[in-house]
């Protein structure tokens, strides 16, 4: 079992995930045999980790602690604070604590992967505290871009820590929705928080945050000018974004119908627990939105950040069952596309202006607002939790860096800022702080399915790039090695290197090149096997096509053994030795002399004889 070098009286700190990236949060604090699990998201891939579904921690350390782990605490419901919890609890079954909203969308992603019926859930409030036998947990409520987010503070022996999650402070919420509770936050200030670890998401922008009031009173103008149909993208999770969009329409008389499974369970979910009032008799099915007049609709759906198989994304490229584009459509995003994402998202707006539909989109028509608060935001939650140590979360490099240099603004000595990455191991003392120690085993997992074994590795990865581009060559062939003929091929196919129409010289070519290939394999290696005619034919095709066109794809030997005494194909093939052979080498040269005079007339004055080829040279 890994064990972490730190003192028996120290408290450790440290991040499996959420430190210079946005995405993956994960923070632990641990005192001797007690660990306190802070969020389990995932980081979405970027655009070149080709086929990557999500990008998960390495949860080894905290598996091989697992009798230590009293609880996984969870700030609020988006997925990167819940995403990774069905990856993890395959491998650790930890009780989880959240809030009335994160807990309705865990229920859901649980039994989706059939976890729910073994999860042991607590769901918590802002007034609650959880005791273990050296830990305890408190925690205050903040305002984000989601319902019920909280701030935890996991009190120690040496002090308190606190985490404050994805935070700004939105003192005007929709709804009438309650506000971040300033005094619970001044109280825990008040009493001593020996280390705060906060947001840095905005740190670079220097402005208070919007209000998603500000929004609210933009979408209701912008719904009032419209006349005809409106398709509302958004963050599923988003709903307050939601609840603004569905007031808005039903004070028009609209009806809505939501597409997407995700904002189908927000919706749902909002409703149960009172974020959402949409009457019964304004949510419409969704193959009755033709039956009412385009002004009285309003059309709620996932795909706001250019997903390919979300419903938006189905709309634009006209394979949406139930949806087709109308001249007078408009399509709002309620949104602005993630790191990575900006490419495809202006994609699709191209797509659907094409299509016939005005799209509004960005902070240039009001229509979205940050859920993070921004500096002065930051600098509030300092001065509110007055904090002895202070280590910026949430955040890459350079975010974390600005909001050390805030945080010695408002009264944090510099030297008592410290930025981490992910596996660093803070241990603290009521006055003391360091970096103790490293997890080694923290790294980037790539999930390629839909559980946590389905991973692939940096390998994988590189092929893929490489393979998109350098594009594939295959070279097929089938040999007998009873006769030592080329009994079919050799045959090229190009897959993304070359346009083969347009490059028979070179296919030409490499059809010689491993015609050659293969016959030198048999006049050169006594003993023959798959891997022997792979490696030469790899090795000499290489060269060829770099030669020819300067590029190096991926070369993928085919080659079919027969006669090869019904042995695998790992085994190895001895050459027949010429002296029992020469009956069989005297029919081939006789059989097929008219295809390979010119090569027979160069043996003729060997001493030994070389095998034959019959296949195709072309």
């Amino acid at each position: 079992m890994t064990k972490l070098k730190i003192k028996n009286n120290e408290v450790a700190f440290y991040a499996m995930g959420g430190l210079g990236e946005i995405g993956k949060n994960m923070y632990c604090v641990q005192f001797q045999d007690e660990i306190i699990v802070i969020d389990c998201g995932v980081l979405f891939p970027e655009d070149e980790l080709l086929g990557v579904d999500y990008v998960i921690q390495n949860y080894d350390y905290l598996i091989e602690n697992k009798d230590k782990i009293k609880g996984i605490f969870i700030t609020h419901g988006h997925e990167d604070h819940i995403g990774g919890l069905p990856f993890f609890l395959q491998k650790v079954n930890a009780p989880i604590y959240a809030g009335p909203f994160a807990m309705s969308l865990i229920k859901g992603k649980l039994e989706e992967k059939h976890l729910l019926r073994n999860a042991e859930l607590h769901e918590i409030n802002e007034f609650d505290e959880v005791h273990f036998k050296k830990l305890w947990v408190s925690f205050f409520r903040t305002t984000h871009s989601i319902p019920d987010t909280l701030g935890v503070a996991v009190h120690t022996p040496q002090g308190t820590i606190v985490q404050t999650g994805d935070f700004k402070f939105d003192l005007t919420p929709v709804g009438n929705l309650p506000g971040p509770n300033l005094q619970q936050m001044a109280k825990l200030g008040d009493d001593g928080v020996l280390l705060l670890t906060s947001d840095s998401t905005n740190a670079e922008r220097p402005e208070f945050t919007k209000s998603e009031r500000w929004v609210d009173i933009h979408i209701r103008r912008i719904f009032e000018r419209i006349k005809g149909r409106i398709i509302f993208a958004s963050f599923a999770s988003n709903v307050y974004r939601l609840r603004e969009a569905s007031d808005a329409a039903i004070a028009q008389g609209r009806k809505i119908a939501v597409f997407g499974r995700s904002m189908e369970n927000a919706i749902t979910a909002g409703q149960e627990l009172g974020y959402l009032n949409i009457p019964k008799d304004s949510l419409i099915d969704q193959n009755e939105i033709n039956n009412y007049p385009p002004e009285k609709v309003l059309i709620m759906c996932t795909g706001s950040q250019g997903e390919p198989m979300a419903a938006l994304s189905r709309i634009a490229n006209g394979t949406h069952r139930q949806i087709t584009i109308q001249p007078e459509d408009t399509v709002v995003f309620s949104s602005n596309p993630i790191p990575g994402n900006t490419t495809s998202v202006n994609a699709l707006i191209n797509k659907l202006e094409e299509s016939g539909a005005s799209v509004i989109h960005g902070y240039v028509n009001n229509i979205h607002t940050s859920g993070h608060g921004g500096q002065v935001d930051e600098e509030f939650m300092l001065r509110l939790m007055k904090p002895k140590f202070f280590a910026p979360v949430h955040g890459e490099y350079r975010m974390q860096k600005i909001h050390t240099k805030l945080a010695e603004m408002t009264g944090v000595p510099k030297e008592n800022s410290f930025v981490l990455a992910n596996g660093d191991v803070l241990a603290l003392t009521k006055d003391s702080c360091r970096v103790a120690d490293h997890i080694d085993s923290v790294s980037d997992v790539y999930i390629d399915g839909r559980d946590a074994g389905d991973t692939v590795g940096n390998p994988e990865i590189r092929e893929r790039r490489l393979l998109s581009e350098e594009g594939v060559v295959t070279a097929i062939a089938v040999v007998d090695l009873k006769d030592y003929q080329i009994v079919a091929g050799p045959d090229i196919v190009s897959r993304g290197f070359v346009y083969m129409h347009e490059s028979q010289e070179l296919i030409k070519a490499a059809n010689h090149e491993v015609f050659w290939a293969i016959l030198n394999t048999f006049k050169n290696h006594k003993h023959i096997d798959q891997r022997v005619l792979n490696r030469t034919i790899i090795s000499r095709l290489q060269k060829l096509l770099y030669d020819r066109t300067g590029r190096r794809p991926v070369i993928i030997p085919m080659v079919t053994i027969l006669n090869g005494n019904n042995r695998s194909e790992n085994q190895h093939y001895r050459r027949p030795n010429n002296k029992n052979n020469q009956t069989h080498k005297n029919e081939r040269q006789n059989n097929h002399s008219h295809r390979n005079s010119q090569q027979h007339s160069k043996k003729k004055n060997s001493k030994e004889k070389q095998p034959v080829a019959t296949g195709n040279t072309k």
